[in-house]
């Protein structure tokens, strides 16, 4: 079928074109735009009725008009070259080269839109991502094919967080490829600038494929970011059988951006003024992680995202919440203690934990240790509360031992420096030891065998350290 150019451009609206007398056209067909002087940019078509296609267009509309733009329906969908050559790469949100480096070019193009994996043929999670961060490998683990975002808030140091697990980010006992891919969406220069001096300086870029979304780019980037770095994990994961992190920062400006479409079209609102359909376009993003059975490769997720005004019941979180395995939640009043990283482990949760934890995987004593570490960290900031109405004088003994635990929990536990890398064998040995202030009459948490085994022999192995000092 010949390519028809089209004149019949008749709104434009933020974002959007709308074209008239476009009768075939499909959903998420790629569209070329030509301006008056020659310039040309890419658009997809979002919506079709009636003889009537509305086009998204990837950049700026500064330049176009109704009388000059012509558009060219292509017939295909949006793809991507992918080659190994992508690691080590910064590319930007359309997935053009960002490092002065050669384009990707490639025989082998993925559709961006991917698809969400078949219940059926997924398989089970369950091997241990060491992260070097005991407030994650400890409390709130990560399992190889899980979704696990992080919830952050305004002026909190998530990005730190996300580029010191994206160093350190390793599968354990296996010498299988790891690889990560990073997608930064909406960022600041300077906060992009800080990613790659990050991946340079610790030699983590040669295993890394960086896509960089700046604040002064178009928003409508801002849609296909996530999916070029899925598509591009896809790949390495299922034709490379490498087992691929796929970090996202920040999913909130993504919202945003829907948001604007959602306005541009003149849809009828949702919650907060964000699309109704905002739930289904988040899970066809994150149901893209996973493993696959029969296949090697594997891919995990870690989302970030800001909550406005710190509400965690806000859609954005609240949608992300009940399409993901768990959260990690950072503190603001951690923050403003010095803790770094403010992770608030009560409000954190891994709910594939169990399946990669355990004897084989972490060690026989990680469930228990843990479960031990919440009870005792919740009744030392029960005492902490109680402490200021009261006094700290007028707790009972047992109380002040467990607000001494909760205390030095946040100071040795959860706090972490930002080149500090723990292997989890040091993380377990630390919560042993912040369980050594206790009598094992008050660890009701663990089996009497870990308590004989692990122990003794933990608190005694610190105590001779700090003794030695």
């Amino acid at each position: 079928m010949p390519e028809v150019s089209y004149k019949t451009l008749a709104k434009i609206a933020g974002p959007l074109i709308f074209v008239e007398g476009v009768n075939d056209a499909a959903y998420g067909e790629m569209v070329e735009i030509k301006l008056v002087n020659g310039e040309r940019r890419q658009g997809q078509v979002l919506d079709t009725r009636q003889g009537l296609a509305i086009v998204q267009v990837f950049g700026q509309t500064l330049g176009l008009n109704i009388t000059g733009t012509s558009t060219k329906f292509l017939g295909e969908t949006a793809t991507l070259s992918v080659s190994d050559e992508m690691l080590g790469r910064v590319l930007d949100g359309l997935g053009h080269p960002k490092d002065n480096g050669p384009k990707i070019v490639s025989k082998q193009k993925f559709d961006l839109v991917g698809s969400g994996i078949n219940p059926y043929s997924r398989e089970e999670p369950s091997e241990f991502i060491q992260t070097g961060m005991s407030n994650i490998d400890g409390m709130n683990t990560l399992v190889r094919g899980q979704k696990l975002p992080i919830m952050s808030a305004s002026g909190l140091p998530h990005n730190l967080l996300a580029s010191q697990i994206a160093r350190q980010a390793k599968v354990l006992g296996t010498e299988e490829s790891f690889s990560v891919v990073f997608a930064a969406i909406g960022i600041t220069s300077e906060e992009a600038n800080f990613f790659i001096k990050q991946f340079e300086e610790s030699g983590a870029l040669e295993r890394t494929v960086l896509f960089l979304n700046l604040s002064s780019d178009p928003s409508m980037e801002r849609i296909l970011t996530p999916r070029l770095a899925l598509t591009t994990a896809e790949f390495l994961a299922y034709e490379r059988e490498m087992h691929v992190l796929v970090i996202m920062t920040d999913m909130t400006n993504y919202c945003e951006a829907l948001r604007e479409i959602s306005a541009a079209r003149e849809e009828v609102p949702g919650r907060r003024g964000y699309p109704g359909y905002m739930y289904t376009d988040l899970a066809s993003i994150y149901e893209r992680a996973g493993k696959i059975k029969g296949r090697k490769g594997s891919v995990t997720q870690i989302p970030i995202l800001t909550m406005p005004a710190d509400d965690i019941t806000h859609p954005i979180p609240d949608l992300t919440g009940y399409i993901t395995e768990g959260q990690i939640v950072l503190s603001r009043d951690l923050y403003r203690a010095n803790i770094q990283p403010p992770v608030d482990v009560l409000t954190s949760l891994s709910r594939l934990m169990n399946q990669g934890i355990g004897a084989g995987r972490t060690r026989e004593d990680h469930r228990n240790l843990t479960d031990q570490l919440y009870s005792v960290y919740a009744q030392g900031k029960d005492a902490r509360a109680l402490s200021a109405i009261v006094g700290e004088g007028a707790l009972s003994d047992l109380d002040r031992k467990f607000l001494d635990v909760a205390n030095n929990f946040e100071k040795k536990f959860v706090n972490q420096g930002i080149d500090e890398n723990r292997p989890i064998e040091q993380t377990l040995s630390i919560g042993w030891e912040l369980l050594s202030g206790l009598s094992e009459s008050d660890l009701t948490r663990i089996k009497p065998e870990l308590i004989s085994k692990y122990f003794k022999a933990d608190t005694q192995w610190w105590k001779k350290k700090h003794d030695a000092r």
